[in-house]
């Protein structure tokens, strides 16, 4: 029952990292749940969050296999919940009040500060990533190429990891 326990607070605190995305939450996800408690590898979690990038949906719902690994179907549900909820009534109760100050001079201040601090936690998430995901020339390659054509191209990311896979099968074996 400590993982359920665990599972809960791990995820309630990584719920309100995610502002900006998921990707933000992924390094505090990453040394969670592989350093700090050994649930995964680095390897499976990169392999989780690509999984969860393709899958429709949301693809935060990656961290329903977390909670199952961790702790079962129960460990799964717990996941859920501990992950979404906390920042949805935060959502909620911010959107209330935030109506309400629709003349304070400092809402604009608030909403102008808080870019920065998404796209800054978005960075540190596709750095983190990285790092476990680029192992060689190989893999290094295919992530310039990858940026190079999303830079160049109006282009379905989806499509770019479904390439990428490919070229892995074909050539990193």
């Amino acid at each position: 029952m400590s993982q359920i326990s665990s599972l809960a607070r791990v995820f309630s605190y990584l719920s309100l990292l995610t502002v900006g995305g998921g990707m933000a939450a992924f390094p505090a996800m990453k040394y969670l749940t592989v350093e700090v408690h050994g649930w995964l590898t680095f390897k499976q979690l990169i392999h989780i969050y690509s999984v969860g990038q393709m899958a429709p949906g949301p693809n935060m719902m990656m961290i329903v296999v977390i909670g199952q690994w961790a702790g079962g179907l129960l460990g799964a549900f717990v996941t859920v919940a501990a992950f979404f909820c906390p920042t949805a009534l935060l959502a909620f109760a911010v959107a209330r009040g935030w109506r309400k100050l629709e003349k304070w001079p400092w809402r604009k201040s608030i909403q102008e500060g808080l870019a920065p601090v998404s796209i800054g936690l978005l960075l540190a998430g596709c750095f983190t990533m990285a790092k476990g995901a680029i192992t060689g020339l190989e893999t290094g390659a295919v992530a310039v190429a990858t940026l190079l054509i999303l830079l160049q191209y109006k282009i379905n990311p989806a499509l770019l990891v479904a390439a990428s896979a490919v070229v892995g099968l074909l050539s990193l074996k």
